[in-house]
């Protein structure tokens, strides 16, 4: 053998040795970190989590890459085939590698096609992210073969199929062929027809590129190409695929976000809680739970009909009052911000528009002078979308989107402490901030004197005990008003009745009972607070209002079921927990104690609204109208909230009865409209064992001596005048609906139970006035709670 041939198959069998030995050395990892066998076998892509509702449909997803995997059985053939023919038509006959491929890829230098393999480019997509340098991708092509012949060796080729349509990119930013196929289509991905398959396939290799959103006649021209691949593979006849070719493309786009979905705010509330749980607990592996990659199915107890209704009212009655607030003259004339223009000052430094021209290094004063230039802009409104354009200058827009009236209201059961509603504010888009979590403290108002009475009948006062009527010193302060029975001082919420009652018992004894209800806040420890002057959450009060409609048991409200990992797994559940806080008695005579409230008292607006069935509940105003609140409930549901501006120097005009209660009733008409909700107007509130030998006097006259009360708190707390409160007239949109973007598939569920309700015996009158003059209730007589010992 002659010395250049000899030296050339010395060369060619060095140069094997060494590529034999890259290989096997970049097989325990001497490249980079290979892959173990374990993660071969449960492959770790990026999986958005999931949050699913009561009913068992999605409320909106959690994800860093919006993924959800689908098994292969649930994905169409024409996606399989369009895949195939596009991207590897020999994937049935090799093992990970095409050396016909790779051959014609290297001969050719790529200009014909790459040489990678479905199974290749899954091993990338699973494992890698693509070397920008060269050199380095000539190592990281071994990588890929050695990952992709253990692919092979570890799944079947559907699963091989499954795995990359599943974590492949589409446009849009959209991940895995559920979500493309949902996204473009609205349809599952088993429903996909050839030209669409062909479209979405087409995707893959340039998703801005062959995006059909925005390059139509490009993305149908990769199309055509996908579909004259299956044509050559015979998957489609050719005549098929002349007629498929002259299709246009048809989409039906809609891309699920984080902030559309049901219940914004509450998932965002719920996004806080899930991370904090993902950090304290462990996968098998060591590490902590990621919510954005980890696959997780949250199951939650918000009811999506009770949710859409709670939006609802809140939008019919929140755009109303907004309507009104702007009419006022100190609003129209900016004379409310007198004094007060630091917080303008603060929130236009807080806003993204000076953030963004501070790090650009524009100067102060230029971009103060383009705060108060008027431009073209997007505002928060009352309407369908939630905004509206027009002419403002972002000064101006600071100062319009602070005025807006916010609120916090939240719906759950009080027996089992599921949350069923959460409506953290009017609009989660422009408004971020939740009113109703445990962090979002206001003061509570008169709604913290059922507490307190609470405290009172548990230590043996009863409902005909007389209070005295003021002035009553109150923590140095001098508390004036009337007096009368403690029912009677509940019911028109008689602040020297709650003066005396604190003074009585210590502010020590009564912070100690609050807590034991469920208030976590920090309570000042001034004897204030039986006026309410605590800043406490709305999350807290509803937990602590479950100790009444449960005859004495407080529940902690949970808004959690269960979790479970992307194979099903149960990862956590949880269960409702329950304490004993006063006794069956007590918590009954409280009961109807605040069915007065209802009945003849602060919150007797409930009946002027067509509202029927025994009801309790109890209104709160603070000083000056800041914190507007009601809180309610009949024997199987607890609801109630918040009404008042996020600065509080922005007054309410009328008290909790005019704008927080109105939600209430709003919310509580459509509930007992639908009965497939179970929630009864008919349903009585449980009397204790141990009352049954008592009976309750009818004391209508004595009562109607406080009926003539103002429909206020109490006119000597500084909270206006009766004149202020009736003169607060409110037109509500019937046609705004709720701020929540329901899925396809919630339609149809919720389509389907609107008509197996359509049942003509459960109509109700849906023509009643939205509130009448409730000194005119004929309703006014029919409570007292008054006790009398059994002969």
């Amino acid at each position: 053998m002659r010395k250049p041939i000899k030296y050339l198959w010395r060369a060619f069998f060095i140069g094997m040795g060494l590529f034999i030995l890259l290989v096997i050395g970049a097989n325990f990892g001497l490249l980079g970190k290979m892959p173990s066998l374990e993660e071969l076998e449960n492959p770790s892509a990026s999986l958005a989590s999931e949050v699913i509702a009561s009913d068992g449909t999605m409320m909106g997803k959690f994800y860093l890459e919006d993924r959800t995997n689908v098994e292969y059985k649930d994905i169409s053939k024409n996606i399989v085939n369009a895949l195939i023919a596009a991207e590897d038509e020999r994937f049935y006959e090799h093992s990970g590698i095409d050396g016909r491929a790779l051959a014609r890829a290297i001969a050719k230098l790529g200009s014909d096609g790459g040489g990678s393999t479905i199974t290749q480019q899954l091993a990338l997509n699973l494992f890698r992210e693509r070397a920008k340098n060269k050199f380095r991708r000539v190592f990281q092509k071994i990588q890929e073969w050695i990952i992709a012949v253990k692919l092979e060796r570890n799944f079947t080729k559907d699963e091989i199929v499954a795995l990359y349509l599943n974590t492949v990119e589409y446009s849009d930013n959209v991940f895995g062929i559920r979500n493309a196929s949902k996204t473009f289509f609205q349809k599952e991905p088993s429903l996909v027809t050839v030209d669409e398959a062909a479209l979405l396939i087409g995707m893959v290799n340039a998703p801005y590129a062959y995006n059909p959103r925005l390059f139509p006649p490009r993305a149908m021209q990769k199309r055509n190409a996908v579909i004259n691949d299956m044509v050559r593979n015979n998957f489609v006849s050719a005549p098929e695929g002349e007629k498929l070719k002259s299709k246009p493309i048809n989409l039906k786009y809609k891309k699920l976000d984080e902030s559309a979905g049901l219940a914004p705010y509450f998932r965002d509330v719920l996004r806080d809680q899930m991370k904090k749980w993902a950090k304290e607990n462990k996968k098998p592996n060591g590490e902590s739970y990621n919510i954005y990659r980890d696959g997780l199915k949250i199951y939650t107890t918000i009811n999506p009909r009770m949710q859409l209704y709670a939006e609802e009212a809140v939008s019919k009655h929140m755009s109303a009052l907004q309507k009104n607030y702007w009419t006022l003259p100190w609003v129209k004339d900016n004379s409310i911000w007198k004094g007060h223009e630091n917080i303008l000052e603060r929130g236009m430094k807080d806003s993204d528009r000076w953030k963004k021209m501070e790090a650009a290094g524009i100067d102060e004063a230029e971009i103060r002078k383009v705060f108060k230039t008027k431009t073209k802009m997007k505002v928060f409104a009352w309407n369908a979308k939630r905004e509206t354009d027009t002419i403002m200058s972002p000064y101006d827009s600071v100062r319009y989107h602070k005025m807006i009236i916010q609120t916090g209201f939240m719906v759950m059961d009080p027996f089992t402490g599921e949350v069923k509603a959460w409506v953290g504010g009017v609009n989660f888009k422009n408004f971020k901030f939740d009113h109703v979590n445990m962090n979002t403290k206001r003061q509570v108002g008169s709604t913290f004197k059922p507490i307190l009475y609470a405290y009172a009948v548990e230590n043996g006062y009863t409902p005909e005990t007389p209070l005295p009527s003021g002035p009553i010193n109150l923590g140095g302060k001098m508390i004036t008003g009337g007096g009368g029975p403690m029912a009677i001082c509940l019911a028109f919420s008689k602040n020297p009745g709650a003066a005396y009652l604190m003074n009585q018992f210590g502010v020590k004894s009564v912070i100690n009972f609050a807590q034991s209800t469920g208030i976590k806040s920090e309570m000042p420890p001034y004897p204030s607070i039986a006026l309410g002057s605590a800043d406490i959450s709305v999350y807290e009060m509803l937990q602590s209002y479950t100790m009444f409609p449960t005859n004495g048991m407080s529940t902690q409200p949970i808004f959690i079921t269960r979790i479970e990992d992307r194979n099903g797994n149960i990862l956590q559940t949880y269960a409702p927990e329950q304490k004993v806080v006063m006794s069956e008695a007590a918590a009954y005579t409280m009961v109807k104690m605040m069915q007065g409230v209802v009945d003849i008292g602060t919150g007797r607006r409930l009946r002027g609204m067509g509202l029927t069935g025994e009801i309790a509940g109890k209104t709160g105003t603070t000083n000056g109208n800041t914190d507007t609140w009601f809180i309610g409930f009949n024997p199987q549901l607890l609801a109630g909230g918040w009404v008042g501006c996020d600065d509080p120097f922005l007054k309410m005009v009328g008290e909790g009865n005019r704008t927080a209660l109105p939600i209430w009733g709003y919310f509580f008409e459509k509930v007992f409209n639908d009965k497939t909700l179970a929630i009864s107007n008919q349903a009585k509130f449980v009397q204790p064992e141990s009352m049954k030998m008592e009976t309750f006097m009818d004391y209508e006259n004595f009562a109607d001596r406080y009926s003539n009360e103002p429909d206020a708190e109490n006119p000597d707390a500084g909270n206006g005048t009766s004149s202020d409160y009736n003169d607060l007239q409110l037109t509500p949109d019937p046609t705004l609906g709720p701020e929540s973007q329901i899925s396809e598939e919630q339609k149809v569920l919720q389509e389907a139970k609107k008509q197996a309700d359509k049942n003509p015996e459960q109509k109700k009158d849906q023509t009643k006035p939205t509130a009448t003059d409730p000194k005119k209730d004929s309703t006014k007589k029919k409570w007292w709670p008054f006790r009398k010992k059994n002969n």
